[in-house]
């Protein structure tokens, strides 16, 4: 139990089986058919396509599905890999080979509604051919599962719909925490939180958790100062003002779980903006010693799939900064936007044109993009700058266009190199065009002479 003593509740009561699963019995029962198929032989739909509002649970279900049936989940969010060769990457292994531990694997693609809205329909046929080749059972998310661009992935899957718990649902879950926790609740203060969140039971668990820790009790009144209507999203100035801010745990709390913005994000934002709020040496070297340790946090996350530290990267960005904040007052300044993410967002185009020469040098040679920039791209700017010409000859036979090449090299000079390549080859196409012409002269004398000859014999 006090392993658990921290974790944050809707953690802490996620179903660990099927059986605790409850109010949803139509998925479930669809789900653990489609699963127990797969125990067989693959079916003819290799895929569900689980959608539903957020917070209804749908990654419990994978998870209590997985438990069950001794599956390890290798999960990717979708929307963060758009392009063909960035999912192929990263699940195309996952999806045709077996684990080093024997152990089943299951695919979660996660958020695949988030691909339709990039326009980059790459990234839908790269999952599309996934779910043709894959050897292992493929779970994808969506909260809307029924945009266009979606067609030819809900074709070759098994739809399975989540639907929002209704009121009754809602409070009888919430009712079973409290009486756990031994927290007191009325009636009226778990329907206000309810209404708040608009049937969003995640969100309402963490509402709870935020107002029984702090008074160990949960009435009408409580509910309604404490707790926000869930389309009030924070943004990242209003997220970072209300941590440093924060006098009690559930304050920060709220503030990370209200936050428009993800874990990833906001500990970039507060990377940038602890020194600019927080200007005693103190203060400072306590939240960045917070902030390290969810650094921590999320590199063994990353590492092993293990989401219950998430629950410690909260309390590290969250109550943990807040309450290093002992001397320096707080006034109201304006936020830096995070220079990492401003970068990355500057050279984006610059990643994009490196990757679409990297695609262009691999696609010839047969080998991965990975060992074309290891093994290619020094070759490539050493032969730039000892011979220029021959290094615009390179990019021409590998269709290299000069943008590409820019960002190959780091020297924009390249253009000029591309010009006076270009001036050549067309001088060269002139010089030919005019021997040619002058050929055709002198052929067109020697047939004019000699049939002049003809008509003088005969």
């Amino acid at each position: 139990m006090s392993a658990e003593k921290g974790l944050p509740w809707i953690i802490k009561y996620r179903p660990k089986s099927l059986k605790e699963y409850v109010n949803q019995e139509t998925a479930v029962a669809i789900i653990t058919s489609w699963i127990k198929d797969w125990e067989k032989r693959a079916p003819t739909k290799k895929a569900v396509l689980l959608y539903g509002p957020p917070g209804v649970g749908k990654t419990s279900l994978i998870e209590a599905l997985a438990n069950d049936y001794g599956y390890e989940i290798v999960e990717t969010n979708a929307s963060d890999y758009r392009r063909r060769d960035d999912i192929y990457r990263k699940v195309y292994n996952s999806a045709i080979q077996g684990t080093l531990t024997g152990r089943k694997k299951l695919i979660l693609l996660d958020e695949v509604d988030g691909l339709s809205s990039t326009g980059d329909k790459g990234g839908i046929e790269a999952i599309v051919q996934l779910i043709t080749q894959t050897k292992n059972p493929i779970i994808l998310t969506a909260n809307n599962a029924f945009h266009p661009d979606l067609r030819p992935i809900r074709d070759l899957a098994v739809m399975i719909e989540l639907k929002n718990l209704n009121q009754k649902h809602v409070l009888t879950v919430l009712k079973i925490i409290c009486e756990r926790e031994g927290v007191e609740c009325e009636d009226a203060g778990l329907k206000v939180i309810y209404e708040k969140n608009r049937g969003d039971l995640r969100a309402c668990i963490n509402d709870l958790q935020s107002i029984a820790e702090v008074y160990g009790k949960v009435n009408e009144e409580l509910a309604t100062e404490l707790t926000y209507y869930r389309d009030r999203e924070l943004n990242p100035f209003d997220t970072l003002r209300n941590i440093f801010t924060s006098k009690y745990v559930w304050q920060s709390r709220n503030a990370i779980s209200h936050s428009e913005v993800d874990t990833d994000t906001l500990i970039e934002w507060l990377s940038e903006n602890i020194p600019v709020q927080l200007t005693d040496p103190e203060d400072a070297y306590l939240a960045f010693q917070a902030l390290s340790r969810a650094d921590v946090y999320r590199g063994i996350i990353k590492k092993t799939g293990n989401y219950d530290f998430l629950a410690y990267i909260t309390e590290m960005i969250g109550p943990a900064i807040s309450f290093s904040r002992k001397k320096t007052k707080f006034k109201w300044l304006k936020y830096n936007y995070p220079s990492k993410l401003k970068m990355l967002s500057e050279t984006k185009r610059n990643r994009e044109l490196l990757n679409s020469s990297l695609q262009k040098l691999s696609k010839r040679l047969s080998q991965s993009t990975s060992k074309s920039k290891k093994d290619l791209l020094p070759y490539l700017r050493s032969i730039y700058r000892l011979s220029p010409p021959h290094f615009v000859q390179i990019c021409r036979s590998y269709g290299i266009t000069v943008e590409e090449a820019a960002v190959i090299v780091g020297d924009k000079q390249v253009e000029k190199a591309f010009a006076e390549m270009a001036a050549e080859r067309q001088e060269k196409s002139a010089e030919k065009a005019e021997i040619s012409r002058t050929q055709a002269k002198r052929a067109k004398g020697r047939t004019s002479k000699k049939r002049g000859g003809q008509t003088q014999l005969f």
